[in-house]
């Protein structure tokens, strides 16, 4: 088939900067546009902080503004030559446009195995076994357990180091490195770390025997938490048994957890919105850091208006006044963009506020109404994904507490009565019957289906068992207590 060519008329709809810019600034949290605001301020000098003055601040002494910035040549125009080119024509997406955009913060911390490679340089060891133990150390996983066998190791060593050991001479340097702290490190199972931690306690107390015994010889029984199987083995009361089960409870299953923890950057939650309640009244005010200041520098306008009088024959007076005017033009675009993001954010949260204001006035969970995104959508007059932008990673400070904006939305369910009730108000039921449950005796899910069928609230049994998995809540057999 030849190759011809054709005119066609094709109709298109295209994102122009500025709305591609205030997409990806609405989806900000209030941390990351202090940040981004810094960034754009260093890359455009035409934009500055401050608030924005007119003609009239300066009076008719428009000479000394000029004496003020004469001789201001800290800037030369050469250097920003090579951002002509706008951001996002050189920017390259490959994500969908439905997932979430998320930071992962940098830690000057020492690592969990550095910490262990340090107490390492403490043993008297030979170059062999302090090989062998980094080695075992390096394949020791985020939780403290060493996931590989020691033949693994063995092979490991003899490929990388060149070094021929055999598995008994693994085995001993690990049970050095199982001495190091926390206690349990290097175990291999949930059961090896937890007898590691128990044979560090006081030797001669009875509980700490019986829990020992416990965790030598009966588990599988402890794990399905059949306490009548192990107190009638090893024959001892209630209370002893009680006293034993706790004693492990207090262990830590997750030992390489601790110190990683200790290392962790903990995220600092700056709320964007500030709800408050006054004599049946709602108050609704935006974090300032939302809404900054930002002007067009004065001097950049003026330098426009020089090169734009001037003569412009020549190729470097063009330049200049092209970049001149394109960055003028973009601090505009940014100072709209962040004006249009922080009515957006009003405007959304605003109809999130008048649809769930039972649960703002009262703070009671069950007063929360079923909310999708297409219903803020729709009071708005907005698009879902806009909305969707909006409620992603911001914050509301309430009387209650600070929460998500995903926190007040949830999907319906009809009840008996036919009336449209939150998910989240049955899971609230859910949890407040498992609280109140007799821990000798759990509610099965079947048992807590025929409960809330009682309340009104027509479930299916694997419905429950969805409800609790989100909840967190183990099964019947699990939440057993003595």
């Amino acid at each position: 088939m030849a190759l011809k060519q054709y005119l066609a008329q094709k109709l298109e709809q295209r994102l122009s900067p500025q709305q591609i810019q205030l997409m990806k600034l609405l989806q900000v949290p209030t941390m990351e546009l202090d940040q981004r605001i810094k960034q754009e301020i260093e890359e455009n000098p035409a934009l500055e902080e401050g608030k924005d003055e007119t003609e009239e601040d300066y009076g008719d002494n428009e000479e000394d503004f000029q004496e003020e910035n004469e001789g201001n040549d800290d800037f030369d125009l050469s250097d920003y030559f090579d951002d002509d080119t706008p951001d996002y024509k050189t920017q390259t997406n490959n994500t969908s446009k439905d997932d979430e955009e998320r930071v992962v913060p940098l830690s000057g911390e020492q690592s969990f195995q550095e910490k262990l490679t340090e107490q390492l340089h403490l043993l008297d060891l030979d170059d062999t076994q302090f090989l062998i133990a980094d080695t075992i150390i390096g394949n020791l996983d985020e939780s403290g357990y060493l996931n590989r066998e020691v033949e693994a190791i063995v092979d490991d060593l003899a490929f990388s180091a060149n070094i021929t050991i055999s598995e008994a001479q693994v085995e001993e340097v690990l049970s050095l490195v199982q001495e190091l702290d926390p206690a349990g490190v290097g175990a291999r199972d949930l059961r090896e770390c937890l007898l590691l931690q128990i044979n560090r306690k006081q030797d001669g107390n009875i509980t700490i025997f019986t829990a020992k015994k416990i965790l030598e010889d009966h588990f599988e029984e402890f794990t399905k938490k059949h306490y009548d199987k192990i107190q009638k083995k090893l024959e001892i009361e209630d209370e002893d048994l009680k006293q034993a089960i706790d004693e492990i409870i207090r262990l830590n299953p997750k030992p390489g957890g601790s110190m990683k923890e200790s290392g962790k950057s903990m995220q600092q939650i700056i709320p964007d919105f500030m709800l408050t309640e006054f004599e049946g009244m709602l108050e609704l005010t935006i974090n300032g850091r939302n809404s900054p200041e930002l002007k067009i520098s004065r001097e950049y306008e003026r330098m426009l208006r020089t090169y734009a009088e001037g003569a412009k024959t020549s190729k470097a007076d063009k330049d200049a006044l092209t970049f001149v005017r394109q960055k003028l033009e973009n601090a505009k675009w940014f100072i709209d963009a962040i004006k249009q993001r922080q009515n957006t954010l009003l405007f959304t949260m605003e109809a999130i506020m008048n649809y769930q204001r039972e649960y703002f006035l009262t703070g009671d969970e069950t007063n929360l109404r079923p909310m999708i995104l297409k219903d803020i959508a729709d009071m708005v007059g907005l698009d879902i994904s806009t909305v969707s932008r909006v409620a992603n990673s911001k914050y509301v400070q309430t009387g209650y507490g600070i929460f998500p904006l995903k926190y007040f939305f949830s999907e319906s369910l009809s009840t008996d009565s036919g009336e449209e009730v939150s998910t989240r108000e049955v899971k609230k039921i859910l949890s407040e019957a498992i609280s109140g449950e007799q821990k000798k005796k759990p509610l099965t899910d079947d048992r807590l289906a025929i409960l809330l069928k009682e309340k009104g609230y027509n479930i299916a049994r694997r419905t429950v068992a969805k409800y609790r998995e989100q909840l967190n809540i183990p099964v019947a057999r699990l939440r057993k207590e003595l």
